[in-house]
């Protein structure tokens, strides 16, 4: 078998030079092999964040014209990109039921604003999906609007197996936080939400607060957009059901980041909260290994009918 890591080819599409791994298992003479795609580190210059991001992009092996459904994983506090491709075997189930995986990095990159450094869960590594109004964050902090705009229609224009009307959105912690408010913001865009140990109420977590704080500023009215829970007391659009797991070992969760339970004491007629509390299972990428296959299906459930 052979592996050949980071080759490089200059893309015409994307008017830059690309990388790619390629592994090619023990074959007969003559004998082809299904081709799954998977595109790590791909560059691309972000008008919504002013510099150049990276991201990932997992296109199962599909038959000629075929459109598969794309499924948008947003990643936690620290993370880049490359965490959830290395860490979390997604890749066998999205191969198996034939889902387009897409996965963006958590903050602008290559941008330095002070104070952007200075601690491990707000600037770089900690966008918390939102679009900055804090004059010294906004003109690089987007990351809502870069994921539910600039990174679909991206994706869309340069892929044609991607068929942008069966759109997902799940991820963990920090992520997990952003797939639900963007999901539930955005139903006509993603039509369906799932999330590993999200943080479901960051107005009133210590987390939240100093992002939302930070980014936003003091209007509480601004805040409230960007918190799982008020947008779902407010949400009014069609039926929907949001996949939570979440391990009781969870040291977040005993720290009052995460608390679901705000989240499941919201009574919504149009929007169905299953929160899975899974014994021995901390906030680690093992947690996510283990339930991965569970919630791509429960996308694929939606997507695909």
């Amino acid at each position: 078998m052979i592996l050949s890591k980071m080759r490089h080819n200059f893309s015409s599409e994307l008017n830059c030079t690309m990388k790619f791994g390629i592994y090619i298992p023990d074959l007969k003479p003559a004998e082809k092999a299904p081709i799954l795609y998977y595109l790590s580190g791909a560059h691309n210059f972000s008008s919504e964040l002013n510099c150049t991001m990276k991201f990932g992009i997992y296109i199962p092996d599909l038959k000629p014209a075929e459109k598969a459904p794309i499924l948008y994983y947003l990643s936690g506090l620290t993370c880049t990109e490359a965490n959830f491709i290395e860490k979390s075997g997604f890749q066998r189930s999205a191969s198996a039921m034939k889902i387009i995986v897409v996965n963006p990095d958590t903050s602008p990159r290559g941008v330095d604003i002070p104070g952007d450094s200075e601690s491990w869960d707000f600037g770089k590594g900690a966008g918390f999906y939102v679009d900055a109004l804090e004059a010294k964050w906004s003109k690089n902090y987007r990351m809502y609007s870069y994921v539910r705009d600039e990174l679909p229609h991206l994706i869309a224009a340069t892929f044609k197996e991607c068929d942008p009307q069966r759109q997902g959105i799940f991820g963990h912690s920090m992520g997990g936080h952003g797939a639900i408010v963007i999901g539930l913001r955005n139903p006509q865009i993603f039509r369906s939400i799932s999330a590993f140990a999200p943080i479901c109420n960051p107005m009133r977590c210590s987390w939240g607060k100093k992002a939302l704080t930070g980014y936003l500023g003091n209007d509480e009215e601004k805040r409230k957009a960007y918190d799982s829970v008020e947008v779902l007391k407010s949400y009014d659009g069609p039926q929907r059901k949001i996949l939570i797991d979440q391990g009781k070992e969870d040291k977040f969760l005993a720290d009052r980041q995460l608390l679901p339970e705000a989240l499941e004491a919201v009574k919504s007629n149009k929007v169905e909260v299953e929160i899975r509390y899974q014994d021995g299972y901390d906030h680690s990428y093992f947690f996510i290994a283990t339930f991965i296959e569970d919630h791509i299906r429960f996308h694929k459930d939606i997507l695909m009918h």
